[in-house]
C-alpha cells in the first residue's frame, strides 16, 4: 500500500472520468488523455490511473486500442458487448453480494474472502471481473489484501499498518 495515495482514490478518478463520458465531454470515439496526463491531473501514480481505467474498461465505457490509447466506446459497442451475456456491472453485483455477507456476519472480521478462482466458478465470470469485485471492496476499506495469503474482511487482526 502506498502511503501517498489513499485507498479508493482510483474509484474517485474513475467516477470523474465516467461523469465526463456520461455528460458528453468525452464523446464516443474520443481518445482519453494519456496515463501520464491523467496522473498529473489527479496528482496520482500511473498505477492508480491504470486501476481507474481498468474499472471503466470492465464497465465497457472505454476500450484500449493498440497504438492509439484508450477511447470511449460507442453505444453499439456497449450493446454488442452486452449481447454476449455479460453485464458491465457484474463485478458490482459480486461486490454487493460479498458486502452483504460481511454486513450479515456470514463473513466476520479476519475471515478470508473467496479466492478469485472461486468467484470465477461461482459466478461464471472472467478472472478480471472477479478481481475487480475484490478490488472494489478493498477500495472501500472493507477488505484488506495480504500478499501471498489472500483477501480478508478488515478487522483488528487484519489491519495493515
Amino acid at each position: 500500500m502506498s502511503p501517498r495515495t489513499p485507498w479508493g482514490t482510483y474509484h474517485q478518478i474513475a467516477e470523474a472520468l465516467r461523469s465526463r463520458i456520461t455528460a458528453g465531454n468525452l464523446a464516443p470515439g474520443d481518445a482519453l488523455p494519456s496515463e501520464a496526463a491523467l496522473g498529473q491531473e489527479f496528482s496520482v501514480s500511473r498505477t492508480t490511473v491504470r486501476r481507474a481505467l481498468a474499472e471503466l474498461e470492465a464497465e465497457r465505457l472505454i476500450k484500449a486500442l493498440p497504438g492509439t490509447g484508450r477511447v470511449v466506446c460507442t453505444a453499439e459497442e456497449r450493446n454488442s458487448a452486452l449481447a454476449d451475456g455479460t453485464s458491465p456491472a457484474q463485478y458490482r453485483r459480486i461486490a454487493a453480494d460479498l458486502r452483504e455477507r460481511i454486513s450479515s456476519g456470514d463473513l466476520a472480521p479476519g475471515d478470508a474472502l473467496p479466492s478469485e478462482a472461486a468467484l470465477v466458478r461461482q459466478y461464471s465470470v472472467s478472472r478480471g471481473t472477479a478481481r475487480q469485485a475484490l478490488s472494489e471492496l478493498e477500495g472501500t476499506g472493507l477488505v484488506v489484501a495480504i500478499h501471498g495469503k489472500g483477501r480478508f474482511v478488515k478487522g483488528a487482526e487484519t489491519t495493515a499498518g
